[in-house]
């Protein structure tokens, strides 16, 4: 599933249309159910920001629409006229470039759903405190597993939340009443400098996720599913126990 970072790139890439009255058009039959492309035609393109996993377009008339892509989503940003094969679930044409949304399941002309999301972990002031007060509401929930609840904090997906634990010397089994507020906060430090990184070009070589070897101390790297989701998780035994000391 793309992560927050992916998301903000994205959005990024399609500020290239804002500002230009867009032609819009559904040619997959499941996007053009959805109905959103005749409701966006020939509107203005006003805003492209990413909440967490969304990304919001912020069209003239207060038209917003909800992008969530789920495990395979992609946003293109390719010339006008640029050839395309298969059928996109959406498509946004300006004068000179145009924005391809391929396996979209999530399109709807509401920002309702980001209203129970938790503060955006690369929101440019991230609101570190509710993040962290949010997580205590559930003190007997394992980090690796709190970490993913977008109600808690928006944005961390599995990969960034291996690897910001791995930074953080934290075992994704800790419960978060067992973590201080300064293991807690190095966390989400972690995350923040990790993905932020990313964002700007600069992301760090994956340390431990999908690795075999743990890079700072040589130890074998154990992985198993966690959660209800059961999400993969990759830890060091060594770097990262299980226990509080």
């Amino acid at each position: 599933m793309p992560e927050g970072d992916s998301l903000h790139r994205a959005a990024r890439r399609l500020q290239a249309l804002v500002g230009e009255r867009v032609e819009a058009e559904s040619p997959h039959p499941r996007g053009a159910a959805t109905g959103v492309a005749e409701q966006i035609d020939g509107r203005r393109l006003v805003s492209v920001e990413a909440v967490g996993k969304n990304l919001l377009f912020g069209f003239e008339g207060g038209v917003v629409l909800r992008s969530h892509l789920r495990m395979r989503g992609r946003w293109r940003v390719v010339p006008r006229g640029a050839p395309v094969f298969g059928r996109p679930w959406l498509v946004l044409r300006g004068a000179e470039r145009e924005a391809v949304l391929w396996n979209g399941p999530v399109l709807e002309l509401n920002a309702r759903a980001t209203r129970r999301l938790g503060p955006d972990v690369l929101a440019p002031d991230p609101d570190l405190d509710r993040m962290r007060s949010n997580l205590r509401r559930e003190p007997s929930r394992e980090i690796g597993d709190a970490l993913l609840d977008q109600r808690h904090v928006a944005g961390i997906g599995n990969m960034w939340k291996v690897e910001a634990l791995w930074h953080a010397g934290i075992s994704p089994w800790r419960l978060v009443g067992s973590l201080s507020d300064e293991e807690l906060g190095n966390v989400l430090d972690q995350a923040v400098r990790l993905m932020r990184g990313s964002v700007d070009g600069v992301r760090e070589p994956r340390a431990i996720y999908r690795r075999p070897v743990c890079p700072r101390c040589g130890g074998r790297i154990r992985s198993r599913g966690q959660g209800d989701a059961n999400r993969w998780s990759y830890w060091c035994q060594a770097c990262q126990p299980d226990a509080v000391e």
